[in-house]
């Protein structure tokens, strides 16, 4: 008589657990709007969330540690003269974001650690080059200030954040709307899924397409007729893949190996609410000490549920084969050598002793002479004598003086908060 054998993984007891009702968000109104993004970004210091919101587009940005009823008065991030419809945490700065909207603009906001008084109504850029709703967004793994976004022009752009300028412009390579992009590890190369049913993967940088059409894959997992959109997590550390259906209640989780049958489903965690969207934390943002290997930020109508996957350990010691060095805040290259070529693998650190979250770190945004670049070819174009008078070192001082300005004006917010604290107190202390 055989046996099953049954195969070995230290991930085959994961489990799922949602957080205690006080430390859920609760009162957020979540968009409605119809669209296949997440809706929710998650990094070690913040979650942010598209919100609904009259005249135009906004999301929320709560301090992690800011659990329970939100607010209605709590400031939003408002900017966009349309609804948002994507959102992503910068990996090299985590008080960088950048919003997708259906106004065709990708914008890139700078978040204080306080929590600001008024709306942010100001990003720091404003990246101008689609002609249709902008649905998808993606930093660049590994090359500081490089950011992705496609529309539904069917068009996918690459921008160097740090001057405000388009590196590249993908225009001639999808028939259809684009679905999804994601990254490999080091950024060299993109995979796009479309609604053509093609899956292509591509050398941005010689905008050539080198791998579609794939006529069969490794493996196949038959899901549930389950009608809403999958948004799948892949987590290289552990190769587990997390598939969560918009719409559905579940998160169906399998392990990847490099041997048949490649794909090794694992287990699936089950609620009684569907969600409307899902945040992921990256690594660095999880408590190892209690043996977390994930983190979802699950999506209702009026609020965001942290669920909490962890691997089962009796030692209180750091796992080691649990926690692999992982891709830290800095970044590996810079975006002109990224453009000319170069590659480079994400630098890693150790979770051993936790991870400290960086203090606020400004973007700069160095938008590049006009003067000192050739002129495009094509038709002359005129500038005026305003533009051609500049001189750089003028526009440094310029420049140099916003940013004390900008600082000045953050100083006074906070110094204004902090009055605002002590009037309440006070007031309080007097009923």
């Amino acid at each position: 008589m055989s046996r099953r054998v049954v195969r070995q993984s230290k991930f085959r007891h994961v489990f799922g657990q949602p957080v205690k009702a006080d430390q859920m968000y609760e009162d957020i109104r979540v968009s409605k709007v119809t669209c296949d993004s997440s809706f929710c970004a998650v990094n070690p210091k913040f979650v942010a969330i598209i919100v609904e919101s009259g005249g135009g587009g906004a999301f929320i940005v709560l301090p992690l540690a800011k659990t329970g009823r939100v607010d209605k008065n709590h400031p939003l991030v408002t900017g966009h003269t349309a609804p948002v419809l994507d959102i992503d945490w910068c990996p090299h700065n985590d008080n960088v974001i950048a919003s997708a909207s259906e106004d065709t603009t990708v914008m890139v906001w700078q978040i204080p650690d306080y929590v600001p008084v008024r709306n942010i109504t100001e990003p720091v850029v404003t990246l101008e080059g689609h002609s249709k709703r902008v649905s998808i967004i993606s930093w660049h793994p590994t090359a500081r200030n490089v950011l992705l976004s496609a529309g539904c022009d069917n068009l996918v752009i690459l921008w160097n954040v740090g001057t405000g300028e388009m590196l590249l412009a993908l225009d001639d390579m999808h028939t259809d709307l684009i679905y999804n992009v994601g990254w490999n590890r080091n950024g060299s190369l993109l995979v796009t899924t479309c609604k053509d049913k093609k899956v292509r993967v591509i050398d941005p940088r010689k905008q050539q397409i080198i791998a579609n059409n794939f006529e069969e894959p490794i493996a196949l997992q038959e899901m549930d007729t389950s009608n809403g959109v999958l948004l799948p997590f892949y987590d290289a550390d552990s190769s587990i893949v997390y598939l969560c259906g918009k719409g559905d209640s579940s998160i169906r989780y399998f392990e990847i190996t490099d041997e048949a049958p490649y794909v090794h489903y694992l287990n699936t965690y089950s609620s009684k609410e569907p969600q409307r969207g899902m945040g992921f934390m990256p690594k660095r943002g999880l408590d190892v000490s209690k043996c977390e290997i994930a983190r979802f930020f699950k999506l209702h109508e009026r609020k965001c549920e942290p669920i909490v996957m962890t691997v089962p350990r009796k030692s209180d010691l750091f796992q080691d084969d649990l926690y692999p060095d992982t891709p830290g805040p800095e970044p590996a290259l810079e975006a002109d050598e990224w453009l000319s070529g170069k590659d480079a693998e994400p630098i890693l650190i150790s979770l051993r002793d936790g991870y400290v979250p960086i203090k606020n770190r400004e973007l700069k945004v160095v938008k590049k002479n006009i003067l000192d670049s050739k002129p495009p070819p094509g038709p002359r174009r005129s500038h005026s004598t305003c533009d051609s008078d500049f001189s750089q070192p003028a526009l440094e001082e310029v420049l140099e003086e916003i940013r004390a300005l900008k600082e000045t004006v953050q100083a006074q917010e906070k110094r204004i908060c902090d009055l605002e604290n002590k009037l309440c107190q006070f007031t309080n202390g007097t009923d």
